[in-house]
């Protein structure tokens, strides 16, 4: 490596504990002050340090700049696929991604079950948002507004005896998601599944996807499912730290 990106890469690993002052910098990096000098001034003129003061340095705009452009050009697909494989290898049962998608919910990614009973789902599927349970956590972290305007537009076709049918229930539904931090479809979807989702989130806190388990109900019990909820959140958080929330 350049000596000089060397140690203009360990300048900035040193600012980004706070500001530093030029002799502390220049005895951090172990060169004389007037070689620290010409290094921050170059990394000055790209805003990638600015100075605070006459003798104390932090780190400036343009790291932040590209800081949030790595994080906005993660794909959570990719971020995700090992935790899903992880979880699903634990579980043995469907795992899902999704995202919202308008009025719909896509499944982008999946780790099948290794029963032989299974739920059919693939990816590419689209799903209604008011009984599925990534729908649900998905559409929870809307704006007040946004949720309100969208529960009175969607159609509530009712597709086994638990679905929810109003726009009334579903907003409901959404607040208590939005309490627990995380939703439930029990066999609102499809009478004999049931399913648990919780967000991923990015390094802004908005739910960009929703994960899942999603179990026939004659593999495991409404209970039993439940017991698999602190993985399930476990994972999700896991993910969106990867992605860059720090909440």
């Amino acid at each position: 490596m350049s000596q000089s990106l060397e140690r203009g890469l360990a300048a900035l690993t040193a600012l980004a504990e706070g500001p530093q002052t030029l002799d502390g910098l220049a005895q951090r990096l172990g060169v004389h002050k007037t070689t620290a000098m010409r290094l921050l001034r170059t990394l000055e003129s790209g805003r990638f340090v600015r100075r605070e003061d006459l003798h104390r340095y932090r780190l400036g705009s343009a790291v932040f700049a590209l800081a949030h452009q790595a994080l906005d050009d993660l794909d959570a697909r990719d971020v995700a696929r090992p935790f899903l494989d992880a979880l699903g290898e634990r579980t043995g049962h469907t795992v899902h991604l999704a995202t919202l998608d308008e009025d719909q919910v896509v499944y982008v990614d999946k780790v099948d079950s290794v029963h032989p009973v299974r739920m059919y789902s693939r990816i590419g599927r689209r799903a209604p948002l008011h009984c599925t349970a990534v729908g649900k956590v998905l559409v929870a972290d809307l704006s007040q507004q946004r949720r309100e305007r969208l529960a009175q537009r969607i159609a509530y076709p009712k597709l086994t005896a638990n679905t929810i049918d109003s726009a009334e229930r579903y907003l409901a539904e959404l607040e208590r998601v939005r309490a627990q931090g995380y939703s439930v479809d029990r066999s609102e979807h499809e009478e004999f599944t049931h399913c648990i989702a919780a967000p991923v989130r990015n390094h802004r806190g908005d739910a960009v996807a929703a994960m899942s388990i999603s179990v026939p109900k004659v593999l495991l019990s409404w209970e039993d499912l439940l017991g698999w909820l602190p993985d399930l959140r476990r994972t999700a958080a896991e993910i969106s730290r990867e992605l860059g929330n720090r909440q």
